[in-house]
């Protein structure tokens, strides 16, 4: 029974393994997360995976605030690319995000039409960082060090680029930075290139 045990458990390591190098990346993005204002959590994994990413902290009482603007325009010009930007919801910087969810919600909504997906809000700094943000850190050795941080997370699921609050969404290096991860084949693609070069 206890050699059973002990290769049942090798055989679930093995396989764990596999999967972890058929969908590199896949663990910063192995977090759920409610929409803003909403109750059922998102596996980001399983809803965005393969697609290129701007992850953005965002405020609804910030200088920068204006930038979503420029964030939806970039959503809706690119998404039909598989490219989408999550917005992450703080008030971690001087308080500038509302409390109530629904009042967030509706401040994005009104103003500046946003329908690119947000989430819960969170904490994106310190100890009390939200797990995706520690590892989008851990990943780039960069914290937001104010609102509208952004990080360009490539269609591997491994970050590509991260820019300061300062950087406006559609500035050239960042549309750049976006273009360049859009060219990169999916996982899936490459896979089967590499089998088919190989006989397979």
């Amino acid at each position: 029974m206890a050699i059973f045990l002990r290769n049942a458990l090798f055989l679930l390591i093995v396989i764990a393994a596999c999967v972890n190098a058929a969908e590199p990346g896949r663990g910063l993005l192995d977090h759920r997360y409610r929409p803003l204002a909403g109750k059922t959590p998102v596996h980001l994994a399983s809803a965005y995976g393969g697609k290129v990413l701007l992850v953005v902290n965002t405020a609804s009482k910030c200088g920068f605030t204006p930038q979503f603007e420029a964030l939806e325009s970039m959503h809706a010009r690119y998404q039909r690319r598989g490219f989408a930007v999550l917005g992450f919801p703080s008030g971690d910087f001087r308080e500038q995000e509302y409390v109530d969810e629904k009042q967030i919600k509706e401040f994005c909504t009104l103003t500046y039409g946003v329908k690119f997906p947000m989430f819960q809000k969170v904490h994106v700094v310190g100890e009390e960082a939200t797990p995706f943000y520690k590892a989008l850190a851990a990943a780039t050795g960069e914290s937001p060090q104010w609102n509208f941080h952004k990080y360009v997370i490539g269609r591997d699921g491994k970050v590509v680029a991260s820019f300061g609050s300062r950087v406006k969404p559609d500035a050239p290096e960042v549309i750049a930075a976006i273009e360049a991860a859009l060219k990169a084949p999916h996982a899936a693609a490459k896979t089967s290139a590499h089998g088919q070069a190989n006989g397979r």
